[in-house]
């Protein structure tokens, strides 16, 4: 076999390991299906791995398509990973059994410290207190990628597609969906820290670090990419194809192999032994105690 058939085949692979740990956390879920409004959350954050693996391993399939099919790729994967980071953000909410809608901070922690870093220091105080007006701020800097990810890529493929897509028009939207993003993530992990004690239970660090370890991890993998194929470290004569298209294709094969471990570790922190009976009787009779 040549390389670009080892490279199918292990990218095969990888795609089948993560579907497999992938069901099988689904079914546990399933089979222990105890709290609805939980658990929907859970599954649409765990099928992100999936998602992300199947969609590269298409790109790399057809690693000769155009920039605008390149482009849907990479929109999908990141339209859906707005999506997780809104359901994420309920999901703590739920832990913490405070109203997303109505944004009422308990009495007992109200008036907490949330202390802010550069560059949020330039528009917030370095520290404020939580109350209904900064958990409300926290949860708008989330929900903005939300909105603005999906606005962002339509227009994106619908300027490839009509050939006026210069590269400062690239770099804007670079530069906005990165602000975009990097805003969402700071603003999950204030919400943490605000709450790590109430969440700890829930194995919250766990759960946020097979978020961030995706969306990050991915993005600065393909920075690095397109810096390496800009300098001619990495050239065509190295790999099965050509240079135009050889970044594309070697992020879609490294996502398909990275989606395993993420999907394994997925295993752990959204383990659906909470929900399990034993857990429940466990509960109970602490409850009694």
């Amino acid at each position: 076999m040549n390389r670009g058939q080892v490279t199918l085949m292990g990218s095969t692979i990888c795609v089948m390991l993560t579907m497999h740990f992938t069901v099988q956390l689904l079914s546990h879920h399933l089979f222990h299906w105890k709290n609805p409004k939980e658990q929907k959350a859970i599954l649409i954050i765990i099928l992100m791995a999936p998602i992300y693996a199947i969609d590269s391993f298409v790109g790399l399939i057809d690693f000769q398509g155009s920039k605008a099919f390149f482009m849907f790729l990479e929109s999908v994967k990141e339209c859906y990973e707005a999506l997780v980071m809104a359901k994420f953000l309920a999901l703590m909410y739920t832990y913490l059994n405070i109203s997303i809608s109505k944004n009422i901070v308990p009495d007992e922690i109200k008036g907490r410290k949330i202390h802010h870093s550069f560059p949020m220091t330039l528009f917030q105080p370095r520290t404020a207190h939580l109350n209904h007006h900064t958990l409300k701020l926290l949860k708008y800097w989330t929900w903005q990628f939300v909105v603005i990810r999906p606005v962002c890529s339509v227009l994106m493929i619908a300027l490839q597609l009509l050939g006026i897509y210069p590269s400062w028009v690239s770099w804007t939207f670079t530069i906005i969906l990165n602000v975009s993003v990097s805003l969402a993530l700071y603003s999950l992990v204030i919400f943490y820290h605000v709450f790590a004690k109430e969440l700890e239970p829930h194995k919250p660090l766990a759960k946020f670090l097979c978020i961030k370890g995706v969306v990050f991890f991915c993005f600065w993998q393909g920075v690095v990419l397109d810096v390496l194929v800009a300098l001619g470290i990495i050239r065509s004569h190295h790999f099965w194809l050509d240079v135009e298209h050889l970044e594309e294709a070697l992020q879609n094969a490294l996502v398909c192999v990275e989606m395993v471990f993420f999907s394994a570790f997925q295993q752990y922190a959204y383990s659906a032994a909470p929900y399990s009976d034993d857990a429940a009787t466990t509960v109970k009779d602490k409850k009694k105690e």
